[in-house]
Formats: structure tokens, C-alpha cells, sequence
């Protein structure tokens, strides 16, 4: 076998403090591909084209904490195989069922099976903050607060795929608006509805790509949903705090467990009293609502 005609795989241990400036990073030396396992070891991997030689391992030393496991070549053929590693189905809080697009398995009959295509956009429901998000969601939906008549209830900040609007609309919520100012989300929210049009029906959500200066966002909110880094929360705060409602609620999340304290700081410094936190591994997700 020609080693040009093969690919060239890693597999690293990351810590999820390092995860996307590393991705940025060896997309930046020709990566093709990256992603990581939902399941523990949580290994991430990286791909690269037929006959590449990959980056200088020693380029790894830039982020404290990552080490390169393994590397090895493989069949083109192998390719899809390789990709589906590591993200198989799994539960969600008491309601939920994420299934990647290729699963076979019989489904549930006592949840909402929710159909993903991993790699389309972040918001597949693999990553701890997806799933902390739902789960706060279905807290809501339990206190009656997502069962609600007002037109432009809900906006998702930051939405990649749409799975969370989809969640608050299986939930009981309606008037739900989705936007990510990644070009790529807007034929992934298109996907994502089209794979799971059994369940939301043919619009379950409104979608755009843009962000909170758009003509779209259309306030006062009753909830909001931000699964996005702390860093590009605080910035949107005084806008998020605009187009609150008093009494709405917020659901930020993609807070590391060691920042919690600065989110809560900033959350507070807007108006916006936190309520409850759940936690999964490094990560924490936090219920507030908007007092004054």
C-alpha cells in the first residue's frame, strides 16, 4: 500500500480548557477534521489528508496539558467508519434520546428521540454543556415556565444546529427563535429540522444567521439561551439584559466549573439573579432571572 494513498490520524488527551485553540490550531496545519468522543476517555482526535505528514509534534507544547497518544494511517474506505468512533447513542435528563444519524438501534418509547448528524455544527448534545442546558430546560418545563403564548418567547443565542430550540419546542415552549453568526448553522439548523421534522413538525423554531443586532431579534424575550464560551457572554450581557423581560429567565452555559464565580459576578452585575447551577465534569451550566 502507497503511504501517500493513506490517512494520517491522532489521537490526543486534551483538556477541555485547551479544546478549541488546539482544533484552531492544527486546523491551522492542515487538519481536515477534528472532534471528541462523548464517552469517557473523552480522547480527541485529529485527521489529516492522504500522504500528509501532519504538524511537528513539538508544536503541542504550546498547550499545557495536551499529549499526543497515538498516530496511525488508514484505508480512504476507512474514513467514515473512523469518523462515527466514539459518538453513539445516549440519554439526555428524564425526557431526552440522542441518536447520531447512522444509529440502528430500536427506539425509545418513552422519550423524545432527537436525530443529530455529528460534525455538522457544535450542538450535537455529545458536549456537557448541550446536555446541562436540556436538563435545565426540562426544570422549566416542570415549573410551567417554557408553556407560554407570547409571541417571540425564547431566543437561542448562539444556537450551532438548533438542538436546545428544538428541546424548549418538545418541551412545550412556542415563538422560539434560533441564530449563530457561523454561516455554517444556517444549512445545519436546515438539517438538523429536516432529521427530526417527525417530532417539531415542519418549523419547530425560526432560525437566522446574524447576531443580536439583527432586524430578527425582535424583544421583549421571556427566555434566553446561551450555550456559548463565558468570554462571548459577558460581552453580550448588556444586550442579553435589553431584550429581557423582568421576571424572564436566562440558561448560560460553556462556563468552565473554575470560572464559575466570575460568571456569577457578571450575570449579577446585569440583572440577572442565578437560581440554580448543575455541573458535569469540567463544566457548568446556570439558571438565572432578570430582576430589574
Amino acid at each position: 500500500m502507497d503511504p501517500k494513498s493513506l490517512h494520517l490520524r491522532w489521537r490526543l488527551a486534551v483538556p477541555d480548557s485547551m479544546e478549541d485553540a488546539l482544533g484552531d490550531w492544527l486546523q491551522g496545519q492542515g487538519a481536515t477534521a477534528t472532534y471528541r468522543e462523548a464517552d469517557p476517555p473523552k480522547s480527541f482526535y485529529a485527521y489529516f489528508s492522504p500522504g500528509a505528514e501532519g504538524p511537528d509534534p513539538a508544536g503541542l507544547r504550546a498547550f499545557p496539558g495536551v499529549v499526543l497518544e497515538s498516530e496511525e494511517r488508514f484505508e480512504d474506505e476507512d474514513w467514515l467508519a473512523k469518523s462515527r468512533e466514539g459518538f453513539g447513542s445516549f440519554n439526555v435528563g428524564s425526557r431526552f434520546f440522542v441518536r447520531p444519524l447512522w444509529a440502528e438501534e430500536a427506539l425509545p418509547f418513552d422519550r423524545f428521540a432527537i436525530t443529530v448528524n455529528p460534525g455538522l455544527a457544535f450542538g450535537t448534545g455529545g458536549h456537557e454543556t448541550t446536555r446541562l442546558c436540556m436538563e435545565l430546560l426540562e426544570q422549566l418545563a416542570g415549573e410551567g415556565k417554557l408553556q407560554t403564548a407570547t409571541p417571540g418567547a425564547i431566543l437561542d443565542i448562539g444556537a450551532g444546529t438548533g438542538i436546545l430550540s428544538l428541546t424548549a419546542y418538545l418541551l412545550g415552549a412556542r415563538h422560539i427563535t434560533a441564530f449563530d453568526i457561523d454561516p455554517d448553522c444556517g444549512p445545519a439548523m436546515a438539517e438538523f429540522i429536516q432529521m427530526n421534522e417527525g417530532l417539531g413538525g415542519p418549523a419547530p423554531f425560526d432560525y437566522f444567521v446574524g447576531d443580536l443586532d439583527n432586524a430578527k431579534v425582535r424583544p421583549p424575550y421571556r427566555g434566553l439561551l446561551a450555550n456559548i464560551l463565558l468570554e462571548t457572554i459577558q460581552e453580550l450581557l448588556p444586550r442579553m439584559a435589553e431584550i429581557a423581560e423582568p421576571g424572564g429567565w436566562l440558561i448560560a452555559s460553556g462556563i468552565l466549573a473554575e470560572r464559575q464565580d466570575e460568571a456569577l459576578v457578571s450575570l449579577a452585575a446585569y440583572g440577572f439573579k442565578p437560581l440554580k447551577m448543575l455541573t458535569e465534569g469540567t463544566w457548568v451550566a446556570i439558571l438565572a432571572e432578570k430582576v430589574c
